[in-house]
């Protein structure tokens, strides 16, 4: 006797997103990074559309780990563990209902973006409800793996790198340049959230301690660690830029625009006394064409094309 048969699980039909829902990722895109989205306008259309779709599902995760106005921590962590789970039935065949997803499923299955990429993010964005300390710098890094490293791999998939060494050095260089940039220039925000990103054994080093930043006070030895976090994130931008060259030639602009944008955010904080806790470093629309200027000056049609058309918004 044959048993019952179990039915098929509907699996929906691909791609699962539509201009709408990049148009959503492209939104936030807009709104919060606004570096990122200037050096995004110069790729080439279908990369930045993969771009767009990317920075939704990095942002939208981020903000269920910082957001702290949104709900409380337990909520949130419930929601992060909910847009997991979405995903990843998402990745099976079930469409997802937030139109981030739909869009990042689809990027995912578009540019051959390794499962673990995603996931390892989202496993950092989870550790923020509970770390909030790091001893050493390698503690930091194995952070950064999930936090940022993942991230810069997943564009080298949406821009079609060829990984090899030099690439995948240049990306972890890279990101975690960005990285500690974030965490240097928004040391007041975290600590809100009572984080401190900085390693703990360089606040013994320049003899400050923890409990002083939370005061939100300019000392000396506080001057003395920034310094030496900023020439590390210069030094790690220094290393990213050797590998540029290697990016598909279509990507090796906007990225190098990238990379020169955020390190000139360390200048920024350096400009305003290294206080961090007064006013958030940060680049006008003016100052990042006047970066991004020399930059496209090495004539290639496609990037004047798109520099031209900048101030229509186009991206």
């Amino acid at each position: 006797m044959v048993g019952p048969q179990r039915l098929a699980r509907p699996v929906a039909s691909r791609p699962y997103s539509n201009a709408e829902d990049v148009g959503e990722c492209r939104k936030l895109h807009r709104r919060f990074g606004t570096s990122y989205f200037f050096s995004t306008c110069f790729f080439p259309p279908e990369i930045r559309r993969r771009t767009h779709a990317l920075y939704g599902f990095v942002r939208v995760a981020d903000e269920f780990a910082d957001d702290l106005e949104s709900a409380p921590p337990e909520d949130r962590a419930r929601s992060l563990a909910e847009f997991r789970s979405e995903f990843l039935r998402g990745l099976e065949g079930i469409r997802p209902a937030s139109p981030v997803l739909r869009a990042f499923c689809d990027l995912v299955e578009e540019c051959w973006i390794p499962v673990e990429e995603p996931l390892v993010f989202l496993d950092a964005m989870e550790s923020d409800f509970e770390i909030t300390r790091y001893e050493s710098y390698r503690d930091l890094q194995n952070y950064m793996r999930g936090s940022a490293v993942s991230v810069g791999r997943m564009m080298c998939s949406v821009v079609r790198a060829e990984r090899g060494p030099t690439v995948d050095a240049a990306a972890r260089a890279l990101a975690e340049a960005m990285q500690l940039t974030n965490f240097l220039r928004d040391i007041g925000e975290d600590l809100d959230r009572g984080r401190l990103y900085l390693p703990l054994e360089d606040f013994r080093s320049f003899g400050l301690d923890p409990a002083e930043v939370f005061e939100r006070r300019v000392t000396p030895q506080f001057l003395t660690l920034m310094r030496f976090e900023i020439a590390r994130a210069h030094a790690l931008y220094a290393e990213a830029r050797g590998g540029i060259g290697a990016l598909p030639l279509a990507a090796r602009k906007p990225v190098q625009i990238a990379a020169t944008l955020y390190e000139n955010i360390l200048d920024r904080i350096e400009e305003n006394g290294y206080d961090v806790f007064a006013e958030r470093a940060r680049t006008s629309k003016l100052q990042k064409l006047r970066l991004a200027l020399p930059i496209l000056a090495k004539r290639n049609a496609a990037f004047e094309k798109r520099a031209a058309s900048f101030g229509r918004d186009t991206c």
